[in-house]
């Protein structure tokens, strides 16, 4: 026998309804109790009577939502087998089957009761399904006896019943308060996903002609995925081409509740992350980022390839912004009169999008591109796909022109997301030369603004990514950088903020390393810009601190071992009275016995 949740929503109503006309057979056979089995099947025929209006509704609606419907009809096929068990037991028998079987009032009563409460369930699911929605209804807030231990559960069988079968006002409500439950606590946020309130979202979001709809479902669903599970759950449902199609082709107020959803989703799942690399998601979250951004500018103007690029994204994001103009519509209404109608009613709509997207407040576009720099950062954070799909689609250079231009939380964020792109272009060679060679616009673009925070800023905030960004591209800078990217970061080790100290040294250890080629040339660069000193101050302070001055101090000695600024700090004594922290790292034990 099929489970349950396999069988078809009429067959799952026809059980209960062949119980009930059992029923009415078994009360005119009663012999004993005739009117409390009389009282019974009244009661059962009054739930039947239900039970055949939900088959109607389920044959004439399209889209009707479950859930509730299973959960109910099982408990009352229970309540109905009781009454007929119950009933039964009342027909002629034997003295000695009267004697065993005792049937008593209060059997009565509490079945009785039993289906009393189910007519309440059934009542409560007419109320969301049946007429109401239809005709303008709104959302119900009442309990059923069902779940009557846990009335959440109610109001989301009723809010997910809505943005299935409601008015477009009631969608949009029923979304809110969805978006609102989920915010409570993970408990809610579990029961709406396993309440099946994730594929009615997502349609929401998908075909909604209403901004104040889409907001709504992704503001949900934003606040559902929080956690990796659910994320994958989300995917599922084929949730990426979808966000991805709505963040190409909706009102900036949309798209900035959807680019957050991405972020989101890639933050916890590793699994969308890559979904949405296939997607090439990157390439309207840069084009959305760009808006506006580029302008002529002298300070950021490096060459003519890197004003053609700026020229071709602006371009890009024009063309990529005439609303539903995806390829399959194209490929829909390219031939014969239709096509004619349809390409000149997208132009139109496209042209409502760009003077909508002009006209919008500082504020709403600020917050769209801060939305998208928090996207590319959780897609680039641990991710090359991502990382490559960002530099193939020139997001360095507006990276970097917004460092440059802006600040607070949107500078931080582009930071960010450079620091996870120098970081994969670290950990993968084809990424770092495709991206980061020498020639490059982008990369040089990229390098002037990290260095210039690293030098400027007062902000550790700023300055610690900046700093990692520089040491994750140790391998990338030729002979004639070496002094120009090594001073500032020699500068910080003396930094009162230790943290910092630290992540310079650490930044310098990737210089100095024997996987570096020019180890021993960037070696003598720190000694000679007098990083030995502040250097040895760092071995004062706490652990991870003292690992990493003595890793960088043993390249120095490694690499420059006869420099006289090692000897008059006495580095050798240092290495040799650390033996505590050494032996605790293997790693740095064996660059320590190497002297």
């Amino acid at each position: 026998m099929m489970a349950d949740e396999e069988q078809r929503i009429e067959e799952v109503l026809s059980f209960p309804i062949l119980l009930s006309e059992r029923i009415r057979g078994a009360v005119g056979d009663a012999k004993s109790f005739k009117m409390e089995c009389f009282e019974m099947g009244r009661q059962v025929d009054r739930l039947c009577h239900m039970l055949r209006s939900v088959v109607r509704l389920a044959s004439t609606v399209g889209s009707l939502y479950e859930r509730p419907v299973r959960r109910i009809v099982a408990e009352i096929s229970k309540n109905i087998d009781r009454a007929l068990t119950l009933v039964r037991k009342c027909r002629r028998r034997s003295v000695l089957r009267r004697v065993v079987t005792i049937v008593s009032t209060a059997d009565f009563r509490k079945v009785s009761n039993l289906v009393d409460s189910s007519i309440g369930d059934m009542k409560w699911l007419l109320s969301i399904f049946d007429y109401e929605f239809v005709n303008g209804g709104g959302i119900v807030f009442s309990l059923p006896p069902i779940a009557s231990n846990d009335p959440i559960l109610s109001w989301v069988w009723s809010f997910i019943a809505s943005i299935h079968m409601g008015q477009l006002n009631d969608r949009i409500e029923a979304a809110n308060e969805l978006a609102s439950l989920a915010q409570d606590n993970d408990r809610n946020k579990k029961m709406i996903v396993e309440e099946g309130g994730v594929p009615p979202l997502l349609k929401l979001l998908k075909e909604s002609a209403s901004p104040g709809a889409q907001i709504a479902a992704a503001t949900a669903l934003f606040n559902l995925a929080n956690d990796q599970q659910r994320v994958r759950l989300i995917a599922d449902e084929l949730a990426v081409p979808i966000i991805v199609q709505v963040l190409e082709n909706s009102p900036m107020r949309v798209q900035i509740w959807v680019a957050y959803l991405v972020a989101r989703m890639a933050e916890h799942d590793p699994v969308a992350q890559e979904d949405f690399a296939r997607e090439n998601v990157n390439r309207p979250l840069v084009t959305l980022l760009s808006f506006e951004t580029f302008v002529n500018d002298p300070k950021l103007q490096y060459d003519k390839q890197s004003i053609h690029s700026i020229v071709r994204i602006n371009k890009e994001m024009e063309r990529n912004y005439q609303p539903h103009l995806s390829s399959s519509s194209l490929s829909l209404h390219s031939e014969g009169s239709s096509s004619s109608r349809s390409s000149s009613s997208r132009s139109s709509r496209g042209g409502h999008h760009r003077k909508e997207r002009e006209n919008e407040k500082p504020e709403v576009k600020l917050k769209l591109k801060i939305s998208c720099a928090e996207a590319l950062w959780m897609l680039a954070r641990g991710s090359v796909s991502n990382s490559r799909r960002i530099t193939e689609t020139k997001g360095l250079l507006c990276l970097a022109k917004l460092l440059h231009k802006e600040q607070g939380e949107l500078q931080i964020k582009c930071l960010m997301t450079i620091m996870e792109i120098t970081a994969a272009g670290e950990s993968d060679a084809d990424l770092r030369r495709a991206a980061f060679k020498t020639n490059s616009p982008a990369a040089k673009a990229v390098v002037d603004q990290v260095l210039r925070l690293i030098k400027e800023s007062d902000n550790p905030s700023l300055q610690i990514p900046a700093i990692k960004s520089i040491g994750s591209l140790a391998r990338t800078f030729p002979a004639r950088e070496t002094r120009r990217v090594i001073c500032p970061l020699v500068e910080q080790l003396s930094h009162r903020n230790q943290d910092l100290g630290t992540e310079a040294a650490i930044a310098l250890g990737k210089f100095a390393c024997p996987e570096n080629f020019l180890c021993v040339e960037h070696s003598k660069t720190i000694i000679e810009f007098n990083g030995v000193l502040p250097l040895m101050r760092l071995l004062k302070g706490h652990e991870r601190t003292q690992l990493h001055g003595l890793v960088l101090l043993c390249y120095l000695a490694l690499h420059a071992g006869n420099s006289q600024a090692l000897e008059q700090a006495r580095v050798l004594n240092a290495l040799e009275g650390a033996h505590k922290i050494v032996a605790r790292h293997h790693e740095l034990k064996e660059l320590v016995d190497t002297f």
